[in-house]
């Protein structure tokens, strides 16, 4: 069993890959929330001078869409190689990457000086954040969960996802003290731009940190068993052939969780400014106190999958935000900063309900040999559909309708799609990984149910 065979020596070093994991994911979504913020709040105005603002912010917001289209590449070329030559490595060169890419932005010269030159740099630049963060995801949530053991799995691999509200909550605070201390002016002419520069620093962090923790030990194991074998497919055609049924779980999982976190946390700040007359400081605030508060909750709701299965769990999330999203913008509407704060704040109580236990629950529907592929897939195929159109989406339905009610419909329809693939789903808490592997390779589903002999993969 994966608890007694790896002893002492895993518990001793989990804190540290945990440490890892959560800093180096912080420091990914920081990259890719700062772009997003920036999109919603100055990118209209920067790189689309000549449309309305409500049409530069959907321009911006289709920029912001484009990066989600590159994750799906990512996801099969650092799930290849991840399961091919290491966790670690590929989270190293994603963290580079990424990194790279978003000082790079803080750089760029605006429409008004280089003319259509300027959205189309700035596109290529967030297509290779896209790439970078659909490789970064799995391999981090995968360290964690391969270094830990079957009775805490939910909750030490809910830390590396506490990364998403982190980034969020540092790109927001950076954002949030430029907007406070410059006056427009500055903000749009230099202010924006540090935000993205400080990122070099950052990732420099990062780095020094990630390179200090081990490789996966379940992989070394999985390694150590494929030396000198010839009849190896590609981890993908593993996915494709033994865990297809898998895959397709985790992506309506993902439905609901994408769609709404990305109209509750970037969307909304375009909707309160525009629709509900908000200034930039107060809407910024308010996704800053409840990202603050979700990081909280996120360890809290992966300790609790621990206890009553990751299903409960995901349903409870996946259900309220779907009945919340007909109460959030009637609360934005008030035009309370109060109001403002606690709609904000219980949707991303109810996206940490699917947030949390979500890296453990995809982790274990997968075979070691082909889990960073299995999950990354999963994860990043679905944020194609769900979280890249999702504010493009959100402000288009606005535009036209004038009415937050068609948003609201779209979140609801996106929450029923993940609580029926979560239905599909089997229960995973308590599976231990090595069970997945051995009943992976012998063709059986890791419930015990019989198929047909398979391929070596």
């Amino acid at each position: 069993m994966e608890g007694s065979a790896r002893g002492s020596a895993v518990s001793s070093s989990l804190p540290r890959v945990v440490a890892a994991s959560l800093i180096g994911t912080t420091i990914e979504w920081y990259d890719y929330f700062v772009y997003g913020t920036a999109a919603a709040l100055v990118f209209g105005k920067l790189f689309f001078p000549h449309a309305d603002p409500l049409t530069g912010t959907l321009l911006s917001f289709l920029t912001y869409a484009i990066g989600f289209a590159a994750r799906p590449v990512g996801a099969l070329v650092f799930g290849h190689f991840g399961d091919r030559i290491g966790r670690k490595k590929l989270l190293v060169v994603s963290l580079l990457l990424m990194g790279g890419s978003t000082t790079a932005i803080g750089l760029l010269p605006t429409y008004d000086s280089v003319g259509v030159a300027a959205p189309v740099l700035l596109t290529a630049l967030r297509l290779v954040q896209g790439f970078a963060l659909g490789g970064e995801w799995g391999g981090a949530v995968l360290l964690v969960s391969e270094h830990g053991d079957r009775r805490r799995r939910g909750f030490w691999a809910s830390w590396p996802q506490g990364g998403a509200p982190a980034g969020n909550l540092l790109a927001a605070g950076v954002l949030s003290l430029m907007t406070s201390v410059q006056s427009e002016s500055a903000f749009l002419a230099w202010g924006w731009r540090v935000p993205f520069l400080l990122s070099a620093v950052l990732v420099g962090i990062g780095m020094w940190i990630r390179l200090a923790v081990d490789e996966s030990p379940l992989f070394q194991q999985a390694l150590a068993a494929r030396q000198g074998r010839t009849d190896q497919k590609p981890p993908l055609v593993g996915v494709l052939r033994h865990h297809w049924r898998e895959v397709l779980v985790a992506m309506g999982a993902r439905m609901a969780e994408n769609i709404s976190y990305y109209v509750m946390t970037t969307f909304v700040l375009t909707y309160a400014v525009t629709h509900a007359h908000f200034d930039k400081q107060s809407a910024l605030n308010a996704v800053l106190i409840a990202s603050a508060i979700q990081f909280a909750l996120i360890p809290l709701f992966g300790a609790l999958s621990d206890r009553v299965g990751r299903k409960p769990v995901y349903l409870v999330g996946a259900a309220g935000v779907g009945v919340w999203a007909f109460v959030f913008f009637g609360m934005v509407d008030t035009g309370s900063f109060g109001t403002l704060v606690l709609a904000v704040t219980v949707g991303l109580v109810f996206h940490s309900a699917m947030y949390a236990p979500q890296a453990a629950f995809f982790s274990e529907l997968f075979a070691t040999r082909m889990r960073y592929s299995g999950a990354s897939i999963g994860a990043q195929f679905a944020s194609v559909a769900a979280g890249a159109p999702a504010p493009l989406i959100a402000t288009a339905l606005l535009r036209d309708h004038g009415s937050a009610t068609p948003i609201s419909v779209y979140v609801a329809a996106a929450a029923a799609l993940t609580v029926l693939a979560v239905l599909c789903g089997r229960e995973t808490r308590g599976q231990d990984l090595a069970e997945v592997e051995e009943r992976s390779a012998e063709g059986l589903p890791v419930d015990g149910g019989a198929v047909g002999k398979p391929a070596v993969t």
